[in-house]
């Protein structure tokens, strides 16, 4: 399609090469995680990966975005195939592309404050003249995300589970990508906590015109933000479409087993408002 930001094609991704029997010094052939997947998402567009446990969504996740190198197939990205791209090729696209971690406390760097974890990547990517500028540029963007302007000279182990995960979300957006990926990003957290953080990447995306890939095992979250939904097993997708159409009437039986193991809620289309409103410290 015209407006595809980001088209994935035959992707396969192995990892390692075990011995195939003990004390052999014969190897077996890598062990493939990714099986000839294709996935596309389009500018502006927010599609939900699930899958249970060992499916490859994260692997997946990493591939899209260069972190991951796979032994076959493209990944292209605004019309330049990046898997071709060498680290010094694939800086410039670097900015355009950026990452929300599953567990904010291990992305932050520890000794480092949050301003000086939101200012440095605005420098290095010539964002804004002098520190100054980059300085203003994380205020506007801490109270976009809800975070006091105090947060600028706190250290991550300072602040709350959800204060942290604002923090990532505020430095992926602080590069004004086309593109960010969320991996598993409110998994950790709890129901009101989730609920603002999602409505902020909802505004994010939407004031944005972000292209999102969203990885969860939470299927009702994926219901609730994204246009489409991809569903891997064991490396492969089984199937893909309209979130409304898969949830409603699954064509795999993989999908009807995923829904008929975590039955979803009747859709109540004011949860997200309605929680995201709860004060949370």
């Amino acid at each position: 399609m015209a407006d595809d930001l980001l088209v994935a094609r035959g992707l396969v991704v192995a990892y390692g090469a075990r011995r195939s029997r003990l004390l052999s010094p014969r190897r077996s052939q890598p062990a493939a995680v990714l099986h000839g997947v294709d996935l596309r998402i389009g500018r502006g567009e927010t599609v939900g990966i699930v899958g249970e446990s060992g499916s490859g969504k994260t692997t997946l996740g990493r591939a899209l975005i260069g972190l991951v190198a796979p032994r076959a197939g493209s990944v292209v990205f605004d019309g330049t195939d990046i898997t071709k791209l060498d680290e010094a090729a694939m800086r410039p696209l670097r900015r355009r592309m950026q990452m929300i971690f599953q567990d904010p406390m291990s992305s932050l760097n520890p000794r480092h404050t949050i301003g000086r974890i939101l200012v440095e990547p605005v420098r290095l990517h010539g964002l804004a003249r002098d520190h100054a500028a980059a300085l203003a540029l994380v205020r506007e963007v801490l109270d976009r995300v809800g975070l006091p302007q105090a947060a600028i000279h706190r250290y991550s182990h300072e602040l709350s589970g959800g204060q942290r995960q604002r923090v990532g979300i505020a430095r992926a957006v602080v590069l004004r990508p086309d593109f960010v990926l969320a991996d598993e990003i409110v998994s950790g957290l709890d129901v009101s906590t989730q609920a603002q953080v999602l409505r902020l990447l909802e505004e994010l995306q939407r004031d944005m015109h972000l292209a999102l890939a969203f990885i969860s095992h939470d299927l009702s979250v994926v219901r609730s933000i994204c246009d489409r939904v991809v569903v891997m097993q064991e490396g492969h997708v089984v199937e893909e479409g309209e979130c409304d159409r898969v949830f409603a009437a699954p064509q795999a039986a993989y999908t009807r087993t995923l829904i008929d193991a975590i039955p979803l809620p009747v859709l109540d289309p004011h949860w997200l408002a309605r929680e995201a409103s709860v004060e949370v410290p």
